[in-house]
């Protein structure tokens, strides 16, 4: 064992969460599992193969991402997602370091999947990832969406041999539903950054992102998934900045200490029914 402690956010994930767990128990005793109202067996499943788990208000991704990391056991954390499994290559290069040094991160190779298909181009394709590094420097951002890590100025990062294998989506109408999620919850955090919709990001911005995902990041060697990942790319471009458009729309009107207000509300509410 490392010490090492694994933090995983959850909502209805049992189809996946055992076969991530498995993996990780080869290298920690000290797995915390931080709950969103799942009504399937994640819980049990989780319990049963020995990892504490918390069940927490939804504060967004960040946020919760941060409170598992204050209950951790240890002040190294692996932080990843209940659809990521590590590999066999991964864990034996985290066994081998050292972790002595707080101020280094660890950066990890993904390997993405569309169903049971490896994606190998496009975005996905050359996925990589900060996931394991000291809470006493380094901790979560909490925005509704997108959050990042907040690193120390004198941070080095490392890389890590091995894979977390991301099994991003079932199908293709799960990766639509995603894609409307996260589009929601963008539109909210750019609404509360003061970011504007233009003309530019709602119909430049989608077709550079088809062409780069699908082109130039040879994203159409995926065959039918890289044709479904570069087109779900343009949709949530859109999307976010629809939504976004919307919402400045509310707040240019009349009424506009009601409905902006009232606005912000809906886009919360669209997000969290996911």
């Amino acid at each position: 064992m490392v010490p090492v402690s694994v933090v995983i956010i959850t909502k209805n994930e049992a189809e996946m969460i055992s076969r991530s767990i498995f993996m990780l128990k080869q290298i920690t005793d000290d797995i915390i599992i931080v709950d969103n109202d799942s009504t399937d067996q994640t819980l049990n499943i989780a319990i049963e193969n020995g990892c504490r788990v918390y069940q927490k208000n939804w504060d967004g991704y960040g946020a919760n991402k941060n409170k598992g990391i204050a209950l951790a056991r240890y002040n190294w954390i692996l932080s990843i997602d209940a659809d990521e499994i590590p590999d066999t290559a991964l864990l034996t290069s985290i066994t081998e370091l050292k972790l002595d040094d707080s101020n280094t991160v660890y950066d990890i190779p993904f390997k993405a999947y569309y169903g049971d298909k490896p994606i190998n181009f496009g975005n996905w394709g050359r996925d990589h990832h900060i996931r394991l590094f000291n809470r006493t420097c380094v901790k979560w951002s909490e925005p509704p969406v997108h959050e990042i890590l907040i690193l120390p100025q004198n941070v080095r990062v490392k890389k890590l041999n091995g894979h977390l294998h991301h099994y991003s989506v079932k199908n293709a109408q799960e990766h639509e539903a995603k894609i409307i999620h996260y589009a929601q919850l963008s539109a909210l955090k750019y609404l509360q950054s003061g970011k504007k919709a233009g003309f530019v990001k709602l119909y430049i911005a989608p077709v550079f992102h088809f062409v780069k995902t699908y082109v130039f990041l040879l994203g159409f060697l995926d065959g039918k998934e890289g044709w479904n990942i570069a087109k779900m790319a343009l949709k949530n471009t859109w999307l976010k900045y629809y939504y976004l458009s919307k919402a400045q729309q509310a707040s240019n009107q009349k009424s506009y200490s009601n409905e902006v207000p009232a606005m912000t509300y809906k886009l919360k509410a669209d997000a969290q029914t996911e």
